[in-house]
């Protein structure tokens, strides 16, 4: 037998024990174990699970221990991007769990899974016996303030240090929580306390960097210790949300279908709406930053901001394409007792996507509320330097609130196509004869 007194015998308990839990093992006069009882194969199984349960209960995780990796179920019909990006964050979690160094940071929207893989890392660390606090933000917060009560049975200096210094930290739905200055610079001395001391921090966020606060957003930047992880999964809980921005009406709507209008138009007109056309064909094959497509009404913008998402979807990638009006009337909608989709939800899948289409900007009724929302939205979009397309009337483009105009004439940011050709009019319209001047009319031979 080993010296070792942590290598305990393997007798089952019903042959040595007969169920007493304890056992006198045969060692050598002078063994650590001589004449000690110590817990049989039973035994030590029952108080490994009784560990694991406190482990569990003092990470929080006792409603979440369902959330593990082999539970994690990824779609097959989800797009290529969204396949990819959850295939990736499954795989870097898994990592982490066996090896916790650095930050991990998952990015998306809500219900996308950030939550269920923060959660299996913590799960896997509890299975190997090791520690690891997993709270949702907003309850950290109050867990911390309720140690300001007489009757709390720890103090406030006792929960600080608990939670500041625990090996593996993970905050879930970081930027949820109401931003009071007490709440942001408590979650600042704990994070940059882990950050200067490299503990290994999980963190998941809805939010972008730029709406933190900026003390933990320039921490949460450093390439160094941080992995930032975006998953462009939507929310799977979510009811009634598959046709909000979806293609299926625009399938038609591509750039073999687009007519250029040959024998139309002028020829000097014809040249750069096949131009246009290529700028557009090229854009979607990489999609980045802003397009601005600007004309009459009639002239194909429409078509041609369709047939660029529908091009960007073959590749695998999602995109959002929604007449403004529509979409502001969806915003509206989350505010309604029924709503399947909460007001943020809907927000932030609109400001958060990967390419979005905004069709008929400027045509919108123009009220304060219409207004800043489709400021916040774009704002964050500019910012960011999300791939989004718009289609703006010449009329709307005057209508437009003066803080979008000025975005949109970035030229670092937006490229303005303006689309100068008459309404389509379907079909190949003879040319009216030139009109004759006064002196071509004098000049006429008699008949």
């Amino acid at each position: 037998m080993s010296d070792d007194p942590n290598q305990l015998p393997s007798t089952p308990v019903c042959e040595v024990c007969g169920g007493v839990g304890y056992v006198r093992v045969q060692v050598p006069v002078g063994h650590p174990l001589f004449g000690k009882a110590v817990p049989c194969v039973c035994k030590r199984q029952e108080l490994r699970e009784r560990r694991l349960a406190r482990l569990r209960e003092d990470s929080n995780l006792a409603h979440l221990r369902n959330m593990r990796f082999d539970t994690f179920t990824i779609s097959p019909d989800v797009s290529t991007e969204v396949f990819t990006s959850l295939h990736e964050a499954l795989s870097q979690a898994a990592k982490f769990a066996a090896s916790p160094q650095g930050w991990l940071l998952f990015t998306g929207d809500y219900g996308s899974g950030k939550t269920h893989l923060a959660a299996a890392i913590a799960n896997e660390r509890i299975e190997q016996g090791q520690s690891a606090l997993f709270v949702v933000v907003p309850d950290l917060l109050d867990y911390l303030r309720s140690a300001y009560a007489p009757n709390s049975p720890s103090t406030y200096n006792e929960r600080f240090e608990q939670i500041r210094s625990i090996p593996l930290l993970i905050l879930d739905d970081l930027g949820t929580q109401n931003s009071t200055p007490w709440a942001a610079e408590k979650l600042y001395q704990i994070l940059n306390y882990r950050y200067n001391a490299e503990l290994p921090t999980v963190i998941t966020t809805n939010q972008n960097l730029t709406d933190m606060e900026p003390r933990l957003a320039s921490r949460l930047r450093d390439r160094r210790l941080v992995t930032e992880i975006p998953i462009y999964a939507t929310d799977a809980r979510t009811l009634g949300n598959e046709s909000f921005g979806s293609l299926k009406d625009y399938g038609n709507y591509n750039f073999d279908s687009f007519s250029l209008r040959e024998g139309e138009l002028e020829r000097s007109e014809a040249q750069a709406l096949a131009h246009t056309v290529q700028l557009l064909r090229a854009w979607a094959e990489d999609p980045s930053k802003w397009i601005l497509l600007r004309g009459s009404y009639g002239v194909g913008k429409t078509h041609l901001a369709a047939a660029a998402a529908n091009r960007i979807a073959t590749k695998g990638m999602s995109v959002l394409l929604v007449v403004v009006a529509d979409l502001l009337d969806h915003l509206r909608a989350t505010y309604h007792p029924n709503s399947p989709v909460s007001y943020d939800q809907r927000f932030n899948e609109v400001r958060r996507a990967r390419v979005l289409v905004l069709d008929d900007l400027g045509a919108q009724n123009a009220t304060p509320w219409a207004e800043e929302k489709l400021f916040q939205i774009l704002n964050h979009r500019y910012v960011s330097r999300l791939a989004t397309i718009f289609t703006v009337s010449t009329d709307g483009w005057e209508n437009l609130d003066p803080r979008l105009r000025s975005r949109m004439m970035d030229a670092d940011v937006c490229t303005i196509i303006d689309i100068n050709t008459p309404t389509y009019r379907g079909a190949v319209a003879p040319k009216a004869p030139p009109r004759r001047t006064s002196r071509q009319r004098r000049d006429r031979p008699s008949s």
